[in-house]
């Protein structure tokens, strides 16, 4: 029975391909039995062949500005109103309402919004500041070891907006430079996933996993 439901659930993930680490996420999750291809995604024709969507890690900035003048801009938009989308680092800015650099508000950073969240970017420093944190993630199987979040040059949630609807997923574990223990670093909200964090740079895909396990759920739960 159980094997029925894996093989009648399995999804096609696309990963956002205009700039940054998605080709780490594309061979993680081609490693799933729950997806039967991981691909890239450059375009509204290739969004609307995919169930699901990773925006990765990278420049926030170059990939918005690369979305918009190509023209994809309103299909990105569109595609993640009713389908699950995961951002990952640069990812999870993209997802947010607001973006503050040193407590400034950024007028210079589109977002596609959804997430609830505002975001402080670059928080814990430069790339010479990056970290690898054990994180106890909402959802996830542990077995006996923690999740290694690896932070480079990464955003933290420095407020949840819409508190009714959205999940907090992780929180650091103890503090980190001047980032306190406790700081939440990835959220739900409905069909879309939040991580400060870079998974993808990991051999662990724990994470992947429990994303294309959600999307299973909504897809199933908006066919009934």
């Amino acid at each position: 029975m159980a094997q029925e439901q894996q093989e009648q659930k399995q999804i096609r993930v696309g990963v956002l391909a205009l700039q940054g680490a998605f080709a780490e996420h594309i061979i993680l999750l081609n490693t799933l039995p729950q997806v039967s291809e991981a691909v890239p995604v450059r375009n509204a024709q290739e969004i609307a062949q995919v169930d699901a969507l990773v925006i990765p890690g990278g420049e926030s900035t170059t990939m918005a500005l690369i979305a918009e003048r190509s023209g994809f801009w309103p299909a990105l938009q569109e595609y993640i109103q009713t389908h699950p989308t995961w951002g990952t680092c640069a990812g999870m800015i993209l997802l947010s309402e607001a973006v503050t650099s040193g407590g400034t508000l950024k007028g210079d950073q589109k977002l596609l919004g959804g997430l609830g969240i505002s975001i402080k970017r670059n928080a814990f420093g430069t790339q010479k500041e990056s970290f690898e944190a054990g994180l106890h993630i909402e959802g996830l199987d542990y077995a006996e070891k923690l999740f290694p979040g690896v932070f480079i040059r990464a955003p933290v949630i420095d407020e949840i907006l819409q508190p009714e609807d959205v999940q907090v997923v992780a929180k650091l574990e103890r503090d980190y430079g001047r980032t306190p223990k406790g700081t939440i670093v990835a959220v739900r909200r409905g069909h879309l996933l939040g991580s400060a964090f870079h998974p993808e740079l990991t051999h662990d895909s724990r994470m992947h996993l429990l994303f294309v396990k959600m999307a299973q759920e909504w897809i199933e739960t908006q066919a009934k």
